[in-house]
């Protein structure tokens, strides 16, 4: 197959598999972005570095001391068809990338070291072996937990606390004892540095440079791939909020009297969930969910603008928030990460 996909349609290219996609990170915009994970890592004077392969999803398998980078990163036509399925693409911009790369980090380093093993990681972090659940429901005023990737990610399990509090102190130049001064959370990165720093020099136990479930040897379609995602971002639209767009819109007016509500809501769609989505934390895709629902009920009821389209937009954007919101804190779907 080689690189002929690159110039496939859409369509074509959804057709075929990831393994079919002969994918590599050696030479990639993803190499450059190692190199400066691993300079990082030196600079904090730890011996530690990960290695890496291509995958289906950031991920970091546990007892792996290694990180998998997801293969949409690692060509622009892939990167393209992910953001046209997902409407955003998770860590192609480099502030991102490197946020997700330092969570990875510190996966790998306690992989690497047995770290949750620690009589003292456990105290802080909690159990590594609980069970992941499906679901969690971030506090977002929390105080006991570091704050880096978006979702309040820290707070989805004992092994996500840890990773996180690592990527906030590996983070060059983060002032994190002033950040964090009074919260509960400076302990464990205390912690951490203290850690860090006994560990540093060490030849760490697990050396493995084992890859888990490689693009190489998934043979599942682009596709299929998209449609696992859908179903695990999607969000269902409960009747009762229908009562919501009545208050916004109108739906006793002549057909021409005013704007379709419907199709206002399709010219805004991408500036509401892009400022919601990171107002909110919470994926676009979700929230382009929710307000594509909103889009068909305007439709079905024969909804029209009742004000201006400026207080219009701005009722709808409080709407959507308020929803993404309750979706938010009715339980994130746990990602791997």
């Amino acid at each position: 197959m080689g690189r002929r996909w690159q110039t496939m349609s859409e369509e074509r290219l959804l057709g075929l598999r990831l393994c079919d996609l002969a994918l590599g990170i050696e030479g990639t915009v993803m190499a450059e972005r190692t190199v400066r994970l691993d300079e990082e890592l030196a600079d904090k004077g730890l011996r530690f570095r990960p290695h890496y392969w291509v995958g289906a999803e950031w991920f970091t398998p546990d007892g792996v001391p290694g990180i998998a980078i997801p293969f949409f990163l690692l060509h622009p036509r892939l990167t393209e068809i992910e953001r046209a399925q997902m409407l955003e693409v998770e860590g192609f911009a480099f502030g991102e990338c490197m946020r997700i790369l330092r969570h990875e980090a510190g996966h790998a380093i306690d992989n690497a070291y047995r770290l949750h093993r620690r009589k003292r990681w456990r105290e802080l972090f909690g159990s590594f072996t609980d069970p992941y659940p499906d679901f969690y429901k971030p506090r977002p005023n929390s105080r006991r937990f570091v704050q880096h990737l978006r979702g309040w990610y820290a707070q989805a399990h004992p092994a996500e606390d840890f990773a996180e509090t690592f990527a906030v102190w590996l983070t060059p130049g983060y002032p994190w004892r002033k950040r964090y001064a009074d919260w509960p959370a400076l302990e464990k990165l205390e912690y951490v540095d203290e850690l860090m720093r006994e560990i540093a020099e060490e030849v760490p136990p697990v050396r493995s440079r084992r890859f888990v479930e490689p693009v190489g040897q998934l043979r599942t379609t682009l596709r299929d791939y998209y449609q696992q995602k859908h179903e695990l971002y999607a969000v269902e639209w409960p009747a009762y909020y229908d009562r919501d767009l009545r208050r916004i819109f109108r739906g006793d007016l002549p057909d021409s009297a005013r704007p379709s509500a419907a199709v206002f809501l399709r010219g805004q769609r991408a500036e509401l969930c892009g400022t919601v989505g990171a107002a909110a934390a919470v994926p676009v895709y979700t929230v382009d969910q929710l307000l594509k629902n909103m889009i068909e009920r305007c439709r079905a009821l024969d909804l029209r603008l009742r004000d201006s389209p400026r207080r219009s937009r701005e009722a709808i954007l409080l709407m959507l928030m308020m929803h993404t919101m309750h979706v938010a804190h009715a339980g994130y779907p746990r990602i791997a990460v």
